[in-house]
């Protein structure tokens, strides 16, 4: 009888350990959730008294490298997986995370994480930087960590997938393409969010995820908040110390952006399209760069899992620097009749061939980061050539925009007195030519070199090319600077070179595969088309001196964002 007793023990106490295991849960695991993204969930459960706690929650699809089809992804990957030691069909849960009371286990806070500056000068790297903040890392060692953590990494089971799970969450390639979720200090994406502690840690990345065990029970709770943009319907599967306990569904939480990979009432995307289409207008500069910058700071522009976000910003982009300025120029060519056609066909011409051709192989060639910080250098060289035109010597050397500039304001004076309609001028050809073009604005004659800037259209389109932008910051400065044109002349001129560049790009981006988000260009389209005429009767507003210093401040705020000195904006 002692030994049927003995047996029996026996076999209870295998069934407990086989539920148990490493920690396993031995009881049942529920999940409450609201079912919508965004919103808490909380697990519930009980595991091995004595134990520490892993909740793994996995998105339930796997990414691999192999599963990219876009052309410029797929060559990154095939580089990366060689560098990074991963292979092309290695696979990961984009979205995942840890909830534990042990997450040194899995890797360590660093407390010199260098961001922000210029790496032409500063290198790159996390001791390299001007602003310091401290990020969690997960471990370079797979093999280091402690088995019993090792074995509650759920789908995350081998080497290689340990190596690609910290590259996409700790590289801005990676979190960018791959993961779409990043914690910012200021507007730099640092890492993106792998394991998480109590909020007691105070740690930024640990805000919001709470997490009770009591170990002599071995009953815990645990509540996080999933990613606000996770997409609608994704599946997470939850292991508990390593067993799989269960899953749950999410359903989406307003309108979703399947290109975009956001969540966006489409109306805050008009709105910003309207502002920023009025401004460009006014200046003809910087209205893809600054709708670039409202797609990332405001919209947050992602792309599905496996497009690098670029990719889905840039042609979307390129809908506000095409049909802004379709909404000016009606009145700038038809009812004011102020555009130089000849320079405006010019610059148009060279930038169609710099965007649609030249700019893929120069953006293919140079180093994305360096180029862009020394395109920083030129924009605030015109910065501060612009600034210096407004000098009494330089106006005094030119003669006829100080000549127009001051009837232009005996002009404004009249208008107000009177309370009559504000007429702008219009041009006066003069002699037509390929590289002698003359005309009259205001009654002061102003000559220019039209073959001269369809060279420097080309050079303009390249840049628009690379960067998903219209190339107006470029466009205006070289005009007011190199041509010694009015701010009312070279802005219409502006705006033909920035549809020219626009048409060139987002054909360029079509034909290897990049189709803009439909919804998120729709409503650029609508509120960039609504902001360019706006843009085109507020500029009459202003004088010559004041349009230049607002482009000059422009030119200022672009030389901070292209060098990342930012955390302050």
């Amino acid at each position: 009888m002692k030994a049927v007793q003995n047996r029996f023990i026996t076999i209870v106490s295998i069934t407990m350990m086989l539920f148990a295991g490493y920690g396993l849960s031995f009881a049942e695991t529920k999940v409450t959730t609201s079912g919508t993204v965004a919103d808490a969930v909380t697990i519930e459960g009980t595991i091995e008294p004595g134990q520490d706690l892993y909740i793994t929650i996995a998105q339930h699809d796997e990414f691999k490298p192999s599963d990219a089809t876009m052309p410029h992804e797929k060559k990154n990957f095939a580089k990366e997986t060689k560098k990074q030691g991963f292979g092309m069909d290695t696979s990961i849960p984009p979205l995942y995370y840890i909830l534990t009371t042990n997450p040194n286990a899995f890797g360590k806070r660093a407390d010199d994480t260098r961001f922000g500056g210029p790496a032409v000068l500063l290198g790159k790297g996390r001791t390299k930087g001007l602003y310091s903040t401290y990020s969690y890392l997960l471990n370079d060692d797979f093999n280091a960590i402690d088995e019993t953590a090792k074995a509650a990494l759920g789908p995350i089971k081998t080497e290689d997938q340990w190596k690609m799970l910290k590259w996409a969450n700790e590289s801005s390639y990676g979190i960018n393409t791959i993961v779409k979720e990043g914690n910012r200090v200021g507007q730099i994406v640092i890492f993106s969010r792998t394991v998480l502690a109590d909020e007691s840690s105070t740690n930024y990345w640990d805000k919001g995820t709470k997490i009770n065990l009591d170990k002599a029970t071995g009953k815990f709770t645990a509540t996080f908040q999933p990613y606000r943009h996770t997409p609608p319907e994704t599946k997470f599967d939850i292991y508990v110390n390593g067993a799989k306990e269960t899953d749950f569904a999410l359903a989406g939480k307003g309108f979703w952006l399947t290109k975009g990979y956001r969540y966006m009432n489409p109306l805050w995307i008009v709105i910003g399209a309207i502002l920023v289409g009025t401004y460009f207008s006014m200046i003809g500069a910087a209205g893809g760069l600054l709708m670039a910058a409202f797609q990332v700071l405001v919209v947050n522009t992602a792309g599905p899992v496996g497009v690098n976000a670029a990719n889905v910003l840039k042609p979307s982009n390129m809908a506000l620097t095409l049909f802004s300025p379709l909404g000016s120029f009606y009145r700038f060519a038809v009812v004011e009749k102020r555009v130089a056609w000849p320079v405006g066909i010019s610059f148009g011409v060279g930038i169609f061939i710099g965007s649609i051709w030249l700019g893929k192989y120069v953006s293919a060639l140079l180093p994305m980061a360096a180029y862009k910080e020394w395109l920083a250098i030129l924009v605030v060289l015109m910065g501060i050539k612009t600034l210096m035109e407004m000098t009494p010597k330089a106006m005094n050397k030119r003669k006829n925009i100080k000549a127009m500039t001051q009837k232009f304001n005996a002009a404004v004076k009249k208008a107000k007195e009177t309370g009559e309609a504000m007429e702008m001028g219009s041009i006066e050809p003069i002699k037509t030519g390929l590289t002698d073009y003359r005309f009259k604005f205001w009654g002061e004659e102003f000559r220019i070199n039209p073959l001269l800037f369809a060279f420097l259209g080309v050079l303009i389109g390249i840049v628009s090319r690379a960067f998903g932008i219209g190339g107006g910051f470029l466009l205006v400065p070289a005009m007011t600077s190199i041509g010694a044109l009015p701010m009312y002349v070279a802005v219409p001129i502006s705006l033909i070179g920035t549809c020219f560049s626009s048409i060139g790009s987002f054909f360029g981006y079509v034909i290897i595969g990049y189709w803009p988000d439909w919804v998120l260009a729709g409503a650029i389209i609508i509120g960039g088309f609504a902001g360019g005429m706006l843009g085109s009767r507020a500029q009459k507003m202003f004088s010559e001196m004041q349009l230049k210093v607002v482009l000059a401040c422009t030119l200022f705020f672009l030389f901070f964002r292209f060098f990342k000195i930012e955390v302050w904006i």
